[in-house]
C-alpha cells in the first residue's frame, strides 16, 4: 500500500443518479494499477474533454486466470492511489452491479446513469483482442470507443477484426471532442505518446525481487 495519505474515496452511487456528464470508462483488472492506466485516463480527459474517467476495477476478468490475481480491495486501493485528481474515479461498481462482462456492465450503467454520455477507453492491445469478448458486436453498437496506441499492438489492432467490421464508423482524430455525443458504432484512434509498461511485467518484477530478497 502507498505510504502517502490518499484523498477520500469518491464512490459512485450503486443506484445511479441523474448527473449529466461526459464519462470515459476504463475497465480492467488493475493487477496492479500502473502509470499506463493513468496516462490513458489523463489523455482521454484532455482530448475527449471528459468530465470524469471511471476506472472500473473488475471483480474478475473472465479472460484472465485466477492464479496471481490480487484481492479486489487491494487492486481497488492501487487504482485509487494512481492520482489525486478527483476527475479520475477508481470504483468497484461492477461488484455492486453483479456483472462480469462489459456488455452487461454497460447496460446496467446506462440504466442507472441515463443522462451520462459514456465512451469506452482502451489501449490498442485490448482493441486487438476485442472479438474475444462476450457479445462484442453488441457492445460496439452500444457505446463509442476511444483507442490509444500501445507499442507492438497498433498495426494488429488497426488491421484486426473489430477495426475491419467498423471501418466505416471510424472518425478522424481531429473530431475527438465530438466522440462522447456520437451514436454507436463510432470509434477513434487517438495519437499519443506510447507506454509499453504492463501489469504482467510489473508482477514478474515483483516476483524476481521477492525471490532475491
Amino acid at each position: 500500500m502507498p505510504s502517502r495519505t490518499l484523498p477520500p474515496a469518491v464512490r459512485l452511487p450503486p443506484g445511479g443518479d441523474k448527473r449529466r456528464m461526459r464519462v470515459g470508462l476504463l475497465g480492467g483488472s488493475f493487477n496492479p494499477a500502473h502509470a499506463g492506466h493513468l496516462q490513458l485516463a489523463q489523455r482521454a480527459l484532455r482530448q475527449l474533454r471528459l468530465d470524469q474517467v471511471w476506472l472500473l476495477v473488475s471483480p474478475g476478468n473472465p479472460l484472465k486466470p485466477v492464479t496471481g490475481m490480487a484481492p479486489l480491495d487491494r487492486r481497488l486501493a492501487g487504482a485509487q492511489a494512481l492520482t489525486r485528481d478527483r476527475r479520475i474515479v477508481a470504483t468497484d461498481i461492477e461488484r455492486h452491479l453483479g456483472t462480469r462482462y462489459t456488455v452487461d456492465t454497460l447496460r446496467k450503467l446506462r440504466r442507472r446513469f441515463p443522462l451520462v454520455q459514456f465512451v469506452w477507453l482502451m489501449g490498442a492491445d485490448v482493441f486487438a483482442e476485442l472479438p474475444r469478448w462476450r457479445r462484442w458486436t453488441r457492445l460496439g453498437r452500444s457505446v463509442p470507443f476511444a483507442v490509444l496506441p500501445r507499442p507492438s499492438y497498433n498495426q494488429r489492432a488497426l488491421a484486426g477484426q473489430a477495426a475491419l467490421r467498423w471501418r466505416h464508423a471510424r472518425r478522424p482524430a481531429r473530431e475527438a471532442v465530438m466522440l462522447p455525443a456520437c451514436s454507436a458504432p463510432s470509434w477513434i484512434f487517438l495519437p499519443a505518446p506510447q507506454n509499453d509498461i504492463s501489469a504482467t511485467a510489473l508482477r514478474a518484477a515483483v516476483g524476481r525481487s521477492r525471490a532475491t530478497a
